[in-house]
């Protein structure tokens, strides 16, 4: 909303929901929250109270309470927002969905497939009208990310890049045993596109490179990150992801190839690219170029050939405004799912969040650091 011209702020209804914070990302939940008025942030925990007092002032943050513990012991408190460190998010869900709270759990959901499987299988969540979990893996939830060109996709690749002065090399991020990495990190989108592009599991890792982080820091973590899977029918799938780029930044890209052939005369191979697919609420363009080829029945001999090329966008969908971002978009579906409403369809399954942890597990068997 920031970017694309402010909504104006709603008044919370009086059984809002009610939630917990846990983290300083304010784009996923505080911003969007301000339109909603079916969400209300009541309370802030940090180990930093003095910290913790900051933000809440500055966010208007009405309680703050001075561990984890004592907002999950909060019996005000409906739901919660975990933004902790990868390390930490098993412990913390676990925890707060044992104290009868929903989980608005952020990316990676977990550090590993083990956790992912012991975290999303959890009694807590097998009761009828149980608790809501969701990995907040927002971009999907926009609609110019719709699963609409996933027919004969032949090829797909996927590349990100943040510039060095968004980590730096202390960051926690940056550290092994905190479940840190590009691949855990901002890879983690890349591996979600191809998924969601190919709508199917990678059958297997081809190759997987790293380049390590400068000597003298955590050589464990991998800064940016390239891999190359196979799909159902042999389709490919490849990521590049790069969180410390020197230059050359590119704009989130995604692109598909395919092949559909119409009938037996003509053969359509379809070019997709999507420009900024991690960003869309801020801007992005579709482009679609499809390659026609007219050919003989008998030999396939080419009679004619031409391209035509479309550009597209699409901020609203069937739901929202044009200016809701993708964390609006995933919001509201979260909060249809715990007061049990209809909402758009969209949404990250428990055993997508499983499978996402077990492509990033078995790539990193695969990995090797240049």
């Amino acid at each position: 909303e920031e970017l694309r011209g402010q909504l104006p702020e709603r008044s919370p209804k009086t059984n809002a929901i009610r939630y917990g914070y846990w983290g300083q990302l304010t784009s996923a939940l505080i911003t969007p929250a301000k339109t909603h008025p079916d969400v209300i942030i009541a309370a802030i925990a940090a180990r930093d109270g003095k910290k913790a007092a900051v933000y809440a002032k500055k966010y208007k943050i009405p309680v703050v309470h001075s561990n984890y513990q004592a907002l999950l012991d909060d019996p005000a408190i409906d739901a919660v927002y975990i933004a902790l460190l990868n390390a930490y998010h098993l412990e913390w869900a676990t925890k707060a969905l044992e104290a009868g709270k929903h989980v608005f759990l952020e990316k990676p959901s977990v550090a590993n497939t083990e956790e992912a499987a012991t975290l999303f299988r959890s009694p807590p969540l097998s009761k009828p009208d149980s608790l809501v979990l969701l990995e907040a893996m927002h971009f999907p939830f926009h609609p110019a990310c719709k699963s609409s060109y996933r027919e004969n996709i032949v090829q797909a690749h996927s590349t990100q890049h943040a510039p060095r002065e968004l980590v730096p090399l202390y960051a926690n991020m940056c550290k092994f045993n905190l479940a840190g990495g590009c691949l855990m990190g901002l890879g983690i989108h890349n591996v979600a596109s191809l998924r969601q592009v190919f709508g199917a599991e990678p059958v297997e890792c081809l190759d997987a490179f790293c380049n390590s982080v400068p000597p003298g820091n955590d050589q464990e973590i991998e800064r940016a990150f390239y891999g190359t899977w196979r799909f159902v029918n042999d389709a490919v799938g490849s990521i590049e992801a790069d969180m410390m780029a020197d230059g050359g930044y590119s704009w989130p890209l995604t692109n598909v190839d395919g092949d559909l052939p119409s009938d037996q005369e003509q053969l359509i191979t379809k070019n997709v690219t999507m420009w900024a697919w991690s960003f869309t609420f801020f801007y992005h363009r579709i482009d679609v170029e499809n390659k026609h080829t007219v050919r003989t029945k008998s030999d396939g001999k080419t009679v004619k050939q031409w391209n035509e090329i479309a550009y597209g966008k699409d901020y609203a969908g069937d739901r929202g405004v044009d200016s809701w971002t993708s964390y609006r978009l995933q919001l509201e579906e979260f909060v249809a799912k715990i007061r049990r409403k209809p909402g758009s369809g969209v949404w990250v399954e428990a055993e997508g969040s499983i499978s996402q942890m077990k492509m990033i597990d078995t790539t990193y068997t695969r990995l090797v650091y240049q």
